[in-house]
């Protein structure tokens, strides 16, 4: 491999508007609108197989030529070779999917912003709303699909216009909460005449209408919505239309919420109101303590002495130890023991339960800035403006933390930079973090790794979901199950599961369908319970040397190698590839096993092995 391929380039992929493939800011040339379909029905499975039965429905539709696997390899190709190697086009089950790795993607960094806005839209900072949501409207550079088959715009569009209309709404409904009708009136003429039909648009505009003085225009505007509806779909409007109209009509239209900042004043600690004295008010959180913990895990087992080492440091009885890092491989089960423990210590922590889970839904690192905006919200009664920057919110966090005795469990974590603000400080509140990198650098945090289970607790873990005498009717196939999922807890609970919704088969039949390791990682996926998705998760977590390394010694067996035989793989020196080795070791990926003649040989582990086998890193 060349040392060209260890060097970070930046990727950009951009759909809101012509579709755009940049490499360091340069538009890499897509002049086929098939090249570009392809593209952008990859981009949009988010990192799932497409079929070559559907790409070839998308570019050709019902009638494909007969060279259609020919022509659809030859655009694949043509993509790999336009921004190698920032971008991976992965074969898979009779089809490609698309790994983008840490290239900037405009439809998620709008989600992403929209999202922001929404919350802060929800929360009522409504200034805050409108720039976020004008923010991430500003990343539609023009009309979206436009330059792709029509079948792929037909399929497509109506999802991506419908969540930019969404959130154009809910920026006009900002900037009404603002006062801002006025401005909005244009916009909203506009709108109404492109959606006659849609009633919360027409209701905004009923809105602008009569605070800027024009009532008989906001009742004329109801009117002919009531004609529209009823003449072409047969409905009379909505409950909400029909209120904003009979405001209008009594002249008793609520003013705008627009409201100068509050000072922030942290309360004094006090001891938890009983449940059934709680009041309600404005507030949502208002009379509550915050009691965030999903729900635990009913059936869990094992982890005896990893759990007595976690509630021990979160219970003070490790002086200097303000939290506990949880660290393991993917799957390994290290959120369920956080939460467990966390259930299990509830009484030590009666003045509120903190939880975040710090991956966004794309596998993206939350920004602690909104992490700590949700948790002031939930510890501060009453509807306050939030400090803007980030050191004044970890200030006002941590003061408030330092009068209660408040448990925060940050799952997830992707970084020290991301969890040292939300830490505690101060001896009355605990954290648990967990991760699958170790962060050495977060001061007063006691380490606690968790291996494999051994086989007896493995297999009890089976047992604990499927029930005992079903296992210990069959404890051969039982064993072998363990084997086969190389004693990962979240194997185990998704084959315990399949056991469980499947009473008529017998633990050898699970084993029967397990042996095929074409379709294991297939058979381990039962929901969001997804070996193969945790798995390349860690892939995407690796900065960008480790993962270039990681695919580049993926693409030999997985026989075990040496570091020099792994130093002739990368084309970088013994030295360069003992590095990138340790850290795939540490990331889990890999495993430093003896050999015969006493040195280290690496490995990947089993479930990664079969990874490696059925995503063939081509080009």
């Amino acid at each position: 491999m060349s040392g060209r391929q260890y060097e970070e380039r930046r990727v950009e992929f951009r759909i809101l508007g012509p579709t755009e493939l940049l490499v360091d800011g340069v538009p890499v040339p897509l002049t086929a609108p098939k090249l570009r379909t392809v593209l952008v029905a990859l981009l949009l499975s988010r990192g799932r197989v497409v079929s070559d039965a559907s790409l070839s429905e998308l570019l050709w539709g019902p009638l494909p030529p007969a060279t259609m696997a020919a022509q659809l390899y030859t655009y694949i190709s043509r993509l790999r070779r336009s921004c190698e190697p920032g971008l991976d086009v992965l074969r898979g089950l009779r089809g490609y999917r698309l790994d983008i790795g840490a290239a900037g993607f405009d439809l998620h960094c709008f989600q992403r912003a929209a999202e922001r806005g929404r919350q802060s839209l929800r929360d009522g900072r409504y200034a805050t709303a409108a720039g976020q949501l004008a923010s991430a409207l500003a990343l539609w550079r023009g009309p979206a699909l436009a330059d792709v088959t029509e079948s792929l715009a037909v399929a497509e569009l109506p999802r991506l216009e419908e969540s930019r209309l969404s959130v154009q709404e809910d920026r006009i409904e900002a900037d009404l909460a603002l006062g801002r009708h006025a401005c909005v009136l244009t916009e909203l003429m506009g709108l109404v005449a492109e959606h006659p039909v849609r009633e919360s648009l027409r209701g905004q505009l009923m809105k602008a209408l009569y605070r800027v003085g024009r009532p008989a225009d906001a009742l004329r505007v109801y009117e002919e919505g009531r004609r529209l509806l009823r003449g072409e779909l047969g409905i009379d409007p909505g409950a909400v239309l029909r209120d904003i109209h009979r405001a209008v009509l009594l002249e008793n239209l609520p003013e705008p919420v627009s409201r100068a900042p509050v000072a922030v004043h942290a309360p004094e600690a006090k001891e938890p109101r009983p449940a059934g004295d709680a009041v309600v008010t404005d507030d949502l959180w208002g009379g509550l303590v915050p009691a965030m913990l999903p729900m635990d895990v009913g059936d869990f087992t094992g982890r005896t002495d990893e759990l007595a080492e976690t509630l021990a440091t979160l219970r003070g009885q490790r002086d200097g130890r303000r939290g506990v890092m949880l660290t393991g491989a993917a799957g390994i089960g290290k959120s369920a023991l956080a939460i467990h423990a966390g259930y299990a210590c509830r009484p030590d922590f009666s003045q509120g339960q903190l939880y975040i889970d710090l991956r966004e839904q794309d596998g993206g690192p939350k920004d602690p800035v909104d992490v700590l905006g949700g948790f002031l919200r939930a510890l501060l009664p009453g509807r306050h403006e939030l400090p803007a920057t980030l050191d004044e919110r970890v200030q006002l966090y941590r003061s408030l933390l330092a009068q209660r005795r408040v448990l925060v469990v940050l799952d997830n974590a992707s970084a020290d930079w991301q969890v040292r603000p939300l830490l505690p400080s101060g001896d009355s509140s605990h954290a648990v973090v967990t991760s699958r990198c170790p962060m050495p650098s977060l001061e007063g945090i006691h380490a606690v790794r968790l291996g494999r289970p051994d086989e007896p607790a493995a297999r009890a873990l089976l047992a604990g979901v499927v029930g005992g005498r079903r296992v210990a009717d069959e404890p051969g196939p039982a064993a072998r199950v363990v084997e086969l999922c190389d004693r990962l807890p979240l194997a185990l609970r998704v084959c315990a599961d399949r056991l469980r919704n499947h009473p008529d088969w017998r633990v050898a039949d699970l084993v029967d369908r397990l042996m095929c390791e074409e379709s294991r990682l297939d058979l381990l996926c039962e929901g969001s319970l997804d070996v193969r998705a945790r798995l390349l998760t860690s892939v995407m977590e690796l900065d960008p040397p480790s993962r270039d390394a990681f695919r580049a010694l993926s693409r030999g067996d997985s026989a075990p190698f040496t570091t020099a035989e792994a130093a002739a793989r990368l084309g970088v020196s013994p030295r360069r590839a003992q590095v990138l080795l340790d850290a795939l070791v540490a990331s889990w990926l890999l495993e430093a096993v003896p050999a015969d003649d006493g040195r280290s040989v690496h490995r990947f582990p089993p479930l990664v092995a079969l990874l490696v086998r059925e995503q063939p890193h081509q080009g």
